[in-house]
């Protein structure tokens, strides 16, 4: 008798159902009813099984749109952050019902460094100029890092699923390699058209190739691998050659130069340099860079390489600080928050501030063709500088703090686990999070999507490596 009642309100709410969309659809043209029965699916997954919500916010980032203002009241990336919001929200409500977290990640250095720099980020929130920004800025760092990192790191508790959360994102990364070839392939490869093919998925050619560099070593990795079935690994070769074509056709001299210094660390890695060694060297050139500083300078001036189609070309215009209007903008950008820091060097604008207040800092010498006052072109343009002029020193040292944290854990692990395919992992997570610290000397995109689910997704990889699978054999949490 329950299951015929069962059976015949389901009969009844979806013939109801048919008959108000039709209604939507037909007399009032109102088609987003449609989207009623997908929105209780995924309510209902949210409370079932949150690991598969994950994997559909990574299937779905490489194709998410951005949203901007004027059309739905703030900027957001739909679908993913609305989907990245929830997961924040049901993780909160899940500990608030049973506060059992597993201890060993919350004192793990990594989580150390993220709870101090969300801290800092919330007193420079308080202390912002243009404290709606700061705020809003916050939120959504929470609603990357607590889905992706302290969520991230119990779906990791089973390292195999790595291999998902790489296949889900570079499979659908490739929908939008596809779209932008053949998009390309229409204005015949020209360096131009090259900036912007790619929209609406990537805003321009800087992400779309900062994220095709960040996959490259998981890729080589899966490639070179034995423990995998000849299929996976031609396909991951497969994969390979078409991110690096890609890469190419993007025109991306950042994504170029983080390629080059991922390469650098992997055999600094393979050879077991020493840290002090390493630190020895570096000291040595930037001792050198200073000393003939004025005649580096003079040098640089000198080349008056334009970016352009001519790969060649293109890579020589790298270091062309007199007319190419790419580089000189972002050196106003980094000139202009320099400024700002030092006016407030503790506490900082603000969190998210900085593309709102730097106008006023800009030199009209230091200005060029694509300077603009209205704070609508990006922000800083870098990682590392941004977080200078919006929360001060520590803004800075505590971003610093976690990127060491995650290197060092990273090489640790895999030095110490004698299983390959784990080593394998930890070296190539460690490899791509490098390409993207060297990439974020040049430019920014962790208040995005694109960047920060598989950003954060890594790091949460590497600490769970760490805790769970390296060494001595922990048991993990459920």
């Amino acid at each position: 008798m329950i299951s015929r009642i069962r059976i015949i309100s389901v009969y009844l709410f979806s013939s109801l159902f048919i008959l108000v969309n039709l209604y939507l659809i037909v007399r009032k043209e109102f088609y987003w009813a449609n989207l009623l029965p997908v929105l209780i699916l995924i309510a209902i997954t949210y409370f079932i099984s949150l690991d598969k919500i994950l994997y559909l916010i990574i299937l779905a980032t490489p194709l998410s749109v951005y949203l901007s203002a004027n059309e739905f009241g703030m900027g957001v990336f739909l679908p993913t952050e609305p989907l990245l919001f929830g997961v924040l929200l049901f993780f909160l409500l899940k500990l608030s019902y049973n506060s059992h977290y597993d201890l060993r990640i919350i004192r793990h250095p990594v989580t150390i460094a993220i709870f101090i720099n969300l801290f800092w980020i919330l007193i420079t929130s308080i202390t912002s100029e243009i404290p709606m920004v700061s705020f809003k800025f916050l939120l959504s760092r929470l609603w990357f890092i607590v889905p992706m990192y302290f969520v991230g790191i119990l779906l990791f508790t089973r390292y195999q699923n790595f291999r998902y959360f790489v296949w889900l994102y570079v499979g659908s990364f490739l929908i939008v390699i596809i779209y932008t070839v053949i998009r390309h392939s229409g204005y015949g490869f020209e360096e131009e058209p090259g900036h912007w093919v790619m929209r609406p998925f990537y805003n321009d050619h800087t992400a779309y190739g900062a994220m095709l560099s960040f996959f490259l070593p998981v890729l080589a990795g899966f490639t070179f691998f034995r423990g995998y079935k000849f299929s996976t690994r031609l396909t991951s070769a497969f994969f390979f050659i078409l991110f690096s074509v890609a890469l190419v056709l993007a025109y991306s001299r950042a994504a170029w130069i983080s390629v080059a210094a991922t390469i650098v660390v992997f055999i600094v890695i393979l050879l077991r340099i020493r840290l002090r060694l390493i630190l020895g060297v570096s000291a040595v050139l930037i001792a050198i860079f200073f000393y003939f500083q004025q005649q580096i300078i003079e040098t640089l001036e000198r080349n008056e390489k334009e970016s352009s189609a001519n790969l060649v070309e293109h890579l020589q215009s790298i270091s062309n600080i007199s007319s190419d209007a790419s580089n000189l903008e972002r050196i106003n950008r980094w000139q202009s928050a320099i400024r700002m820091f030092k006016e407030r060097p503790f506490w900082g604008w603000g969190p998210g501030t900085y593309q709102f207040l730097y106008a006023p800092y800009q030199r009209s010498k230091e200005k060029t063709i694509i300077s603009t006052n209205a704070g609508d072109l990006g922000n800083a343009h870098s990682e590392y500088i941004g977080p200078l002029a919006e929360s001060g020193i520590f803004g800075m040292l505590t971003f610093l703090a976690i990127a060491m944290a995650t290197i060092y854990t990273g090489i640790r692990v895999f030095r110490r686990s004698r299983q390959l395919e784990i080593r394998i992992f930890s070296l190539t997570a460690m490899l791509s999070l490098t390409s993207y610290l060297v990439h974020g000397f040049l430019n920014n995109f962790l208040d995005t999507d694109k960047a920060s689910v598989p950003f954060w997704g890594f790091i949460a990889l590497i600490v769970a490596l760490d805790l769970y699978h390296s060494g001595k054999k922990e048991d993990a949490p459920s």
